[in-house]
């Protein structure tokens, strides 16, 4: 089997895709691998522009066929690379137009597709994630409840969920992701550091806090992310 592909996704804004991607892609990284970056949020790609200058990254926009079509031959192209992708908030469509490219080339990919499904307290985060699964339903799914959005008794909707039910039977995890201090998120994002970057040039309080929020990615990513 070769490396795996991540998808992290949402299909909305605002749920913490994009923090969830750079923190998979520093994950990744410090273990030593080759990492492929697709950024399919094309208006505001934050993940490519951190992360350009550290691994290799491409814009594919993932609304159209022929953004499929390209983000299946990176897969082929890039074998020795695991290949994570950043989704756009509106991707659901895409996915349900064409997620089919994909979850019909995986089995000549030989790869595993696995899919960090990031969620917040709303209802929609959990339709949306079940027309995901619908769409590409040959996807190994593990949710991310977003800690920015409170602690993990407080998604009671996805708790309590058939969703979360079928997602644990199919193999799939249920995992708090840890909030970061706004200062530090701020940092990263206005700045366009990558975790890595940030690291190099934070001020000392502020690296505590990344270090700290760190170890706690680091446990969840031990349960979800294979040794590839």
């Amino acid at each position: 089997m070769s490396k795996a592909i991540y998808v992290v996704g949402g299909s909305k804004g605002g749920v913490g895709k994009s923090l969830v991607s750079m923190a998979l892609v520093h994950n990744l990284t410090q273990r030593g691998e080759e990492v492929f970056v697709i950024d399919a949020d094309t208006s505001n790609p934050d993940v490519f522009k951190s992360y350009e200058n550290e691994v290799v990254c491409e814009l594919v926009n993932l609304d159209e066929a022929d953004g499929w079509i390209r983000f299946v031959n990176i897969c082929d192209e890039n074998k020795d690379s695991i290949v994570v992708v950043n989704t756009a908030a509106r991707n659901n469509m895409g996915v349900a137009a064409y997620g089919r490219t994909l979850s019909q080339s995986l089995e000549e990919l030989e790869r595993e597709l696995v899919t960090l499904w990031v969620v917040n307290r709303q209802r929609d985060s959990l339709e949306l994630l079940q027309d995901y699964v619908d769409a590409i339903p040959n996807s190994r799914v593990h949710v991310l409840k977003n800690g920015y959005f409170g602690a993990d008794a407080k998604f009671e909707l996805y708790n309590g969920s058939k969703v979360k039910a079928s997602v644990e039977k199919q193999g799939g995890h249920s995992l708090l992701f840890p909030d970061m201090a706004d200062r530090v998120s701020d940092d990263l994002y206005s700045n366009r550091l990558s975790i890595a970057r940030a690291w190099e040039t934070m001020p000392i309080g502020n690296r505590a806090e990344l270090r700290r929020w760190l170890e706690e990615v680091n446990k969840v990513f031990a349960t979800i992310v294979a040794n590839d």
